[in-house]
């Protein structure tokens, strides 16, 4: 049952992490980059969107110690083919969040009003997408580079703060690993408070 419930998460994580890229990308498009069209992203196909390690060696593990986790290949965009640039970065880097919020909602609100009338099989299963997401979007609206979060932050900021910004990210994966061993404790409690919050 155990592994059944492992393999469960890591199809409801890849899912999800498609749609949070395919987000990316298609906020692009309408804002006038073709480049994630160009590059094949705007799909559901998850081959066209998942990495070997991050896609499936890491939320393998993950799901061996207790909770499901990992990312797909970043959607690239030009912003040179954006009007407004720093509109245009707010937009697409809050799309993918968004995305994660809009299913644990959808699913949560099925948990909430079918609980005594959707079988126990479909509210397991909506569960864990509820709590997945959950954990995609917290995690994703951290400001620490490279994930969206930090994005997010740059473009509301004053541009004055640009050089600030590339120092900033030279260090990421020193940061990100930081933030992930050391500061993530700190805000996963939040995430059964959002659950309970949507769930009721």
């Amino acid at each position: 049952m155990e592994g059944v419930t492992i393999i469960f998460s890591i199809i409801i994580l890849v899912m999800s992490i498609v749609l949070h890229e395919l987000s990316h990308g298609y906020v692009a498009d309408l804002l006038g980059d073709p480049t994630p069209r160009l590059q094949g992203r705007l799909t559901l196909n998850p081959f066209k969107h998942l990495e070997f390690f991050g896609s499936l060696v890491v939320p393998l593990i993950t799901s061996l110690v207790g909770f499901t986790f990992g990312w797909a290949k970043p959607v690239q965009w030009n912003p040179y083919n954006i009007k407004n640039k720093r509109m245009g970065e707010f937009l697409i880097s809050i799309a993918g969040p968004a995305s994660n919020i809009v299913l644990a909602l959808v699913f949560g609100m099925a948990i909430r009003f079918g609980f005594d009338l959707l079988p126990q099989s479909f509210l397991t299963i909506a569960t864990y997408v509820v709590i997945i997401n959950i954990v995609l979007a917290v995690f994703n609206l951290v400001p620490v580079p490279p994930l969206d979060g930090s994005k997010i932050l740059f473009s509301i900021i004053p541009a004055r703060y640009a050089q600030f910004r590339e120092n900033f990210e030279r260090y990421s994966i020193f940061l990100i690993l930081i933030f992930i061993f050391f500061l993530w404790r700190y805000i996963e409690p939040v995430i059964p408070f959002i659950f309970r919050l949507i769930v009721g």
